[in-house]
C-alpha cells in the first residue's frame, strides 16, 4: 500500500494527496463535486480575443492582459487538485528515485501555490471533480508554430469556460489544465509553477518585465516570488465587474472522468 505524503505547508489547506480519502469523509463545503458540465463558447487560442486592451492600471500590466469571450475568468474562492504521487509507477519504495522526483514535484508545485495564497483563498483538493483548476505533472507536448516549426515548453495550461453544476448551484466557471513537466530542477520547476498557476488563476497574459512571476521572457534566475507588480496586477483583477456570464442554456453533460489535455494553449 502506497504511503502517505506529508506536505510541509504554511497556511495552505491541503489534504493528503496519495491515499484517496477516508470512506465517509464529508467534501469541503466549498468544493462540492461537478456532477454536470456543458462547454460554453470560449475563444481560439485560449484566452485571447478580439476586445480592446483595458488601459494599464499604475504599477501593472492589466494592458496586457485579455478576458475570454464571456468575461474574466475569476473566482473568490479556488479548488486545485494536484496529481497524486504514486499516479504514474514508482514502485512501492519510497526511497526510490522515481519516488523522490515525485515528492519533489509535489513540493515545488505546492510552494507556488503559498505564493498565490496570499493574494487568493485556495483549497487543494482529493478528487479531480471537485477542482476548477487540476495540475498534472506531464511533460507538455511540442506546439506546432505558424511557420511549421516546433516548439518545446517545460509548462502549459489550457483554459475551457464550463456551465457547471455543483450541488444545488448552476454556473459559468473557468477549467484549467495545466501541465507542468517533472524534467527541471527543483528551483525551475518552482518557478515554472508560479507562472501557470498565474494563468490558471485569471492572468491571461504575459509581464513584459523580466522579474515578474508572469515574465513573457525570464530572466537568468528562477524567479520564486510574488513581485509587487504580479501582486498589484491579481488585485487590479480581482476588482474587475465583468466576470464570466452564461449566454445561454442548463448544464446537461455529464462530468468527464479527469485526464491530462492534449492540447494546451498557454505558457
Amino acid at each position: 500500500m502506497a504511503k502517505r505524503l506529508a506536505l510541509l505547508v504554511l497556511g495552505l489547506v491541503v489534504t493528503p494527496v496519495l491515499a484517496a480519502p477516508p470512506v465517509g469523509a464529508a467534501t469541503p463545503q466549498r468544493c462540492p463535486p461537478a456532477v454536470a458540465m456543458t462547454p460554453l463558447p470560449s475563444p481560439a487560442e485560449g484566452a485571447q480575443v478580439a476586445r480592446a486592451a483595458p488601459a494599464a492600471a499604475p504599477g501593472t500590466y492589466s494592458d496586457r492582459l485579455r478576458p475570454t469571450a464571456l468575461g474574466w475568468p475569476v473566482l473568490d474562492h479556488w479548488c486545485v487538485w494536484i496529481e497524486p504521487a504514486g499516479s504514474q509507477t514508482a514502485g512501492n519504495d519510497p526511497a526510490s528515485a522515481e519516488a523522490q522526483r515525485q515528492m519533489q514535484w509535489q513540493q515545488a508545485v505546492v510552494a507556488a501555490l503559498e505564493q498565490w495564497q496570499s493574494l487568493l483563498p485556495i483549497t487543494v483538493v482529493e478528487r479531480a471533480d471537485q477542482a476548477q483548476v487540476r495540475i498534472w505533472r506531464r511533460r507538455p507536448p511540442l506546439q506546432r508554430l505558424a511557420d511549421g516549426r516546433t516548439r518545446a515548453s517545460h509548462g502549459r495550461s489550457l483554459l475551457q469556460v464550463l456551465q457547471v453544476r455543483r450541488g444545488n448551484e448552476e454556473h459559468p466557471e473557468p477549467r484549467v489544465e495545466v501541465l507542468l513537466s517533472p524534467g527541471q530542477r527543483a528551483l525551475a520547476l518552482q518557478a515554472t509553477a508560479l507562472h501557470e498557476l498565474g494563468h490558471a488563476f485569471g492572468l491571461w497574459g504575459h509581464s513584459d518585465e523580466a522579474g515578474d512571476a508572469m515574465a513573457a521572457v525570464p530572466g537568468a534566475a528562477p524567479v520564486l516570488r510574488l513581485s509587487p507588480r504580479d501582486r498589484a496586477t491579481m488585485r487590479w483583477l480581482l476588482h474587475q465587474g465583468d466576470r464570466l456570464q452564461t449566454p445561454s442554456g442548463p448544464a446537461q453533460n455529464q462530468a468527464a472522468a479527469p485526464r491530462p489535455p492534449q492540447a494546451p494553449k498557454a505558457d
